[in-house]
């Protein structure tokens, strides 16, 4: 039994002083006002004055590279990130060696975070141009979703078949995730850029090859193919405000056909650092303009845009350099995603009850996942506590992903992640872990 005593809790738009106490993996009891005396005595208290107390986030959307990519990333090392940010669930994408496209190979991945993971986990299944009845045969309470390449990115699983891509609209019985990018618009303008400057395009310009317009053209086509055929669509990685004018800010979460998710890295850089950052900032979608960026944050606060996820993608500092071309696209984000937004909630441009609904409540809502996601009774215990006036520097040796670097390296923060709870266990304290503990298989109800 454990007390987490005097915490600022956030949750449900709300933020109060007050007490969780869990027992086994549960919370047993949310308390407003004084304590009784004997759930002192009888439970480990934990110290929580001037901290926020958070639900655990949820990231819908990460890279880990188990299997077959493990010199970069793996379930332990990346989920061993995760929890040091508050992350204490992800969902995984199969872009991985094998791919994950057949239920065989997925279950196979989640029979290593089983081993493995601090964090919980769900994998999406990944569609091809030819198979259709395998995802057809997912069971949508044990699987988070379909992962649909709609624009060719890291991993080559790009779905450019008309027929195909109905029949994963038509048929699937999962949530549809979806990588959004006109390839042939990319194609086109890689190649007027490679005419111009050879192997030398400046990393400014990729922003200009892996356009807005190309983004706004896919999304459109995929929204298309949503409601002609009634498919539960999930927009990844929003990264323009063109593409904002696609969703509905009115409808209720729970009752949205299509949503959208965005990323810490457009919501905090923009096109005017290529020139100083150069490959650390180079992922697909692109990091766009500041006027994107804004408008961005402008889709979270009117609730155009549903959801914060990372996308997070480790490379090896090796695989980012030479040029354009050659270097790699993708950025570890997992571990300092909160700390990100809680800083753009210190600068006032999001509230800190919204940075945990976007984190927290939606993914849990959106992916109808169960009893996560929110601090409430019965509920599992996945509980972060922050602390929220500790300025620090994001530097190289605090970097616990196996990539071994940062985009955000050299960067202040006022909040820290000090103990990060997965299914009541303490698996983070204070730059410790307990590595014994792992985390659980999502489920999810329909």
């Amino acid at each position: 039994m454990i007390l987490i005593h005097n915490a600022k809790i956030i949750n449900e738009g709300n933020a109060f002083k007050g007490s969780v106490l869990i027992e086994n993996d549960k919370i047993s009891k949310i308390f407003k006002n004084d304590v009784p005396a004997n759930i002192f005595q009888m439970a480990t208290v934990i110290d929580a004055t001037d901290k926020y107390l958070i639900p655990g986030i949820i990231d819908g959307h990460v890279h880990f590279r188990e299997p077959g990519l493990c010199h970069k990333g793996d379930l332990f090392s990346e989920s061993k990130a995760a929890v040091a940010g508050g992350v204490t669930s992800f969902m995984d994408m199969p872009n991985t060696i094998p791919q994950a496209t057949t239920i065989a190979n997925l279950e196979q991945k989640y029979d290593l975070a089983a081993e493995k993971s601090l964090a919980n986990y769900s994998f999406y299944l990944g569609a091809t141009n030819d198979n259709c009845k395998e995802i057809m045969q997912l069971d949508p309470t044990k699987v988070c979703g379909v992962k649909l390449f709609m624009g060719s990115s890291t991993g080559n699983m790009l779905v450019n078949e008309a027929e195909a891509i109905t029949k994963v609209f038509a048929e699937s019985p999962v949530l549809i995730a979806i990588h959004s990018e006109d390839d042939e618009m990319i194609k086109a303008n890689m190649a007027t850029y490679t005419a111009q400057f050879g192997d030398t395009i400046p990393f400014r310009y990729h922003p200009i090859i892996r356009s807005a317009e190309a983004c706004y053209k896919s999304t459109a086509i995929a929204i298309n193919y949503a409601l002609k055929h009634n498919a539960r669509l999930h927009v990844l990685h929003l990264s323009t405000a063109k593409e904002l004018s696609l969703f509905d800010a009115n409808t209720l979460l729970a009752n949205k056909q299509i949503t959208a998710e965005t990323c810490p890295q457009y919501l905090w850089f923009d096109d005017t650092q290529y020139d100083s950052k150069g490959a650390y900032l180079k992922c697909n979608p692109a990091i766009k303009s500041a006027n994107d960026k804004a408008a961005l944050i402008e889709g979270l606060n009117s609730n155009k845009i549903d959801v914060i996820a990372t996308d997070h993608a480790p490379h090896l500092l090796s695989e980012k350099a030479g040029n354009y071309a050659q270097a790699a696209s993708g950025t570890p984000q997992i571990q300092h995603s909160l700390v990100v937004m809680l800083e753009l909630a210190k600068q006032g441009k999001i509230s800190v009850e919204k940075v945990v609904e976007k984190m927290c409540h939606a993914p849990a809502t959106i992916y109808h996942i169960e009893k996560r996601g929110y601090i409430r009774k019965g509920y599992y215990a996945d509980l972060v506590l922050v602390s929220r006036n500790t300025p620090w520097k994001v530097e190289t040796d605090t970097i616990l992903s196996k990539c071994g670097w940062s985009p955000y390296e050299e960067t202040n923060f006022n909040h820290q992640v000090t103990h990060t709870f997965v299914n009541g266990k303490l698996v983070y304290k204070n730059g410790e872990f307990d590595e014994s503990a792992k985390g659980k298989r999502l489920t999810f109800t329909t």
